[in-house]
């Protein structure tokens, strides 16, 4: 139970020790000297009226409007607190002189009432609240905008995340290269995974540096879809039954074969590696596809060292993406694409 005084003018609470009421400037005192005669203080006979004592420019609570609130919180309850006050009006806390840290109350306060705990160990007392799921939360996806800002953010606190058109808690029903059931996004071990879920467009991942990838593999390079295949080493054309060759442009020896993927399931531009490097971009490429302006004039790169195929992106604007095969590790700053949505991954 707080103790303390009660003004008799506008029946404010005055902690113990305080002069004047910190609501209308009246004054207060345990013994009658300073009150205006018209109450006695505790039980037991009524005592003389004594003569009001007030300072100058202090007045009734009937003859003045009260003062407006002041920035001078108590630091223990957050209360305002009239400038001057030794007290705090609402718990009886004592306020600091000034120049003191508010951050915490000074030695010998008054009684102080209890406050929730602080999540950032601050000792003023106020309540901090908790933000709930996005504290369950280990990683959340933001979807990134056309114009390149951030969009809606995804927190990832359960177990499973299913994304697609339909019924999923990653809910895209306008994008129509979306499958009902895209991917799913879980957690193994601690570990943010991306799992497809047999769509029929794919998830891609962009890559950083350079990746081994195995032929038959698919990825992104701004609007266009590629998959690298095997070549030939040139042999030798058989004749038809009657013993003639069909006549043709000569082959030669490749060991890569990288061709453009149209909708529709058909293929377009396709290119013969005559080295063991493809590049892909704007201009001056092997590939080129100067319409597209989410290409830089240098993107990709496919080499063939002998034994394996390396996919590198040479520092491009937007990224290459490379298609996820059943599923795999994301990690902080990671970009996916699906259907047409560009998501970042960010670890919280």
């Amino acid at each position: 139970m707080d103790v303390g005084l009660v003004c008799d003018e506008c029946s404010a609470f005055n902690a113990m020790g305080v002069s004047t009421c910190v609501r209308c400037g009246s004054m207060v005192s345990l013994d009658g000297s300073e009150f205006d005669g018209k109450t006695s203080v505790g039980p037991g006979p009524s005592r003389q009226p004594a003569p009001v004592t007030r300072p100058p420019g202090h007045g009734t609570a009937r003859s003045r409007p009260l003062e407006p609130a002041h920035d001078n919180p108590c630091p223990v309850c957050g209360a305002q607190v009239v400038p001057g006050h030794k007290f705090c009006g609402e718990c009886g806390s004592r306020m600091p002189e000034a120049g003191t840290p508010r951050h915490a109350p000074p030695a010998g306060s008054g009684p102080s009432r209890p406050s929730a705990p602080n999540l950032h160990g601050d000792k003023s007392g106020r309540r901090t609240l908790y933000f709930g799921a996005i504290q369950a939360a280990r990683a959340k996806l933001t979807v990134i905008r056309g114009d390149g800002l951030d969009g809606v953010s995804y927190n990832l606190a359960g177990d499973d995340h299913q994304a697609g058109r339909e019924d999923c808690p990653l809910l895209f029903p306008d994008d129509p290269f979306l499958s009902p059931l895209h991917c799913n996004f879980f957690y193994r071990d601690g570990q943010l995974i991306v799992r497809d879920e047999g769509s029929v467009n794919g998830v891609y991942v962009r890559i950083s540096g350079s990746k081994p990838i195995p032929f038959g593999a698919r990825f992104l390079v701004g609007e266009q879809l590629m998959a690298v295949e095997r070549g030939d080493t040139g042999a030798a054309d058989e004749a038809i039954a009657d013993g003639t060759y069909f006549f043709a442009s000569p082959r030669r020896p490749a060991h890569v074969r990288v061709v453009q993927l149209l909708r529709g399931g058909d293929s377009g531009l396709a290119f013969r590696a005559t080295s063991d490097v493809v590049t892909i971009g704007r201009e001056h490429n092997d590939l080129d596809f100067p319409d597209d302006p989410f290409i830089s004039g240098h993107h990709a790169r496919v080499t063939w060292d002998g034994q394996h195929l390396i996919l590198t992106d040479l520092n491009s604007k937007n990224g290459t993406f490379l298609k996820v095969v059943g599923e795999q590790a994301l990690g902080h700053g990671d970009y996916v694409f699906m259907g047409q949505q560009l998501l970042r991954v960010e670890v919280v």
